[in-house]
C-alpha cells in the first residue's frame, strides 16, 4: 500500500474518532475518564501520535455508547 494512502486512511480513522467523541458531547478529557486513561492519550491517538488497537477502539465505541460494528460500518462509509 502507498504511504499517501495509508495517511489518508488513518486521517479519516482519527477524524472519525474525534466526530464521534463530539457528537456524544465529550470533551477529550471526559472521555478520558470513562476510559480510564488521561487527556493527554485521547489527544495524542486525535491527533494521529498515538495508535490505537481494536480493544481500544472498542472501548472508545462503547464510553461514546455505539457499537463496534457501526464504528466500523462508518469507517468504510468514510473510506470510500
Amino acid at each position: 500500500m502507498k504511504k499517501k494512502v495509508y495517511i489518508a486512511q488513518r486521517s479519516c480513522l482519527v477524524n472519525l474518532l474525534r466526530e464521534m467523541r463530539i457528537e456524544a458531547g465529550l470533551t477529550q478529557a471526559s472521555l478520558a475518564a470513562l476510559i480510564e486513561k488521561d487527556q493527554t492519550h485521547v489527544s495524542r491517538y486525535e491527533s494521529g501520535q498515538r495508535r490505537l488497537d481494536v480493544l481500544e477502539v472498542r472501548e472508545i465505541c462503547e464510553a461514546v455508547g455505539i457499537t463496534l460494528a457501526e464504528f466500523v460500518k462508518r469507517l468504510e462509509k468514510a473510506l470510500k
